[in-house]
């Protein structure tokens, strides 16, 4: 089989994309929160950001859930929020590098 066409099993994204290379304006650390709370924050810090730093980077740090009993809670509810709810603040996101949370540009 050519190298051409070998399936990858990683990386799952490209860290050649330019969201890697943009400065980051501010975090959100989720750790220790509840999916409730959680939810929240995540709407409330990207409408708040989003009226600071249009255009703008921030990162989403959920963790990889390896400690939650029963598998991940935050990382898959942040993704469905900028997947659905909260789409029309975000012009893209993806995950970052260590797979521990999103990077978000602001619509």
């Amino acid at each position: 089989m050519s190298r051409s066409r070998r399936r990858r099993a990683s990386p799952r994204f490209d860290p050649s994309d330019s969201m890697y290379d943009a400065p980051v304006v501010r975090e959100l650390d989720l750790h220790g929160h509840t999916a409730g709370d959680a939810d929240r924050f995540v709407r409330i810090f990207l409408e708040t950001w989003r009226g600071r730093a249009r255009g703008s980077v921030v990162h989403i740090i959920t963790g990889r859930g390896k400690n939650s009993a029963g598998g991940p809670v935050l990382k898959p509810l942040v993704a469905a929020l900028l997947r659905r709810e909260l789409s029309h603040l975000v012009a893209e996101w993806c995950p970052d590098l260590d797979e521990g949370g999103y990077l978000v540009r602001l619509r």
